[in-house]
């Protein structure tokens, strides 16, 4: 009789993790980075069906709640061939088939600032753009459109803090408070090389 309260308090934990970690509204970001939108542009939308599957897919566990062991923020922006693409709320938060909130990853974002947070119940895990990415089900070379949210990952530069980085973008580990820039197309003008994060971050 026990196990449908456990299951309750469990879920409600999970909710009240996810609106918690928030401290404050962000800040807006450096000139020349993305802006803060409500909804992401056509075809980069965060779709909720299997949301549990994409974080098994980049390596991740699906968690009962936000770990505290390591936590702290790097900030993301795209550009697709100039214009810059809203990074969705709620990827590597895990739902039902109702779109509540069953589960969440150690990597995660909880609105459409880019921040991504990264909060897991150990130390000494290593957290990579690619492993966002796959979360977020873009970038998977499903298409062969240049530029489009599922167009391959080689096609597509980076930059962190303002340096522009070779090699895959797949492999960049996240740092705290970084500044990650993913573009298709030339790089924006300016390039971002930092972001302003609210207060606690």
């Amino acid at each position: 009789m026990k196990k449908p309260l456990v299951l309750a308090a469990s879920l409600a934990g999970i909710v009240l993790a996810v609106a918690a970690c928030t401290p404050a509204a962000p800040q807006s970001a450096t000139p020349g980075s993305a802006p803060s939108t409500s909804a992401p542009a056509t075809g980069w939308e965060l779709s909720p069906t299997g949301s549990a599957g994409r974080i098994a897919a980049a390596g991740l566990e699906v968690l009962d709640a936000e770990g505290h062991v390591e936590h702290f923020h790097a900030h993301l922006d795209v550009f697709a061939d100039g214009t810059a693409i809203t990074v969705p709320a709620n990827i590597g938060i895990a739902v039902d088939a109702a779109d509540k909130p069953v589960g969440i990853s150690a990597l995660h974002s909880h609105d459409p600032s880019g921040i991504i947070h990264v909060e897991a119940p150990k130390a000494g895990d290593t957290f990579t753009l690619g492993q966002f990415l796959t979360e977020w089900g873009v970038l998977n070379g499903t298409s062969t459109s240049p530029g489009s949210p599922q167009s391959d990952i080689t096609g597509w530069s980076a930059a962190v803090n303002g340096q522009k980085r070779d090699g895959s973008l797949n492999s960049i580990v996240l740092k705290a408070r970084d500044e990650i820039v993913v573009f298709h197309g030339p790089a924006p003008d300016p390039l971002p090389g930092s972001y302003t994060f609210p207060e606690g971050y």
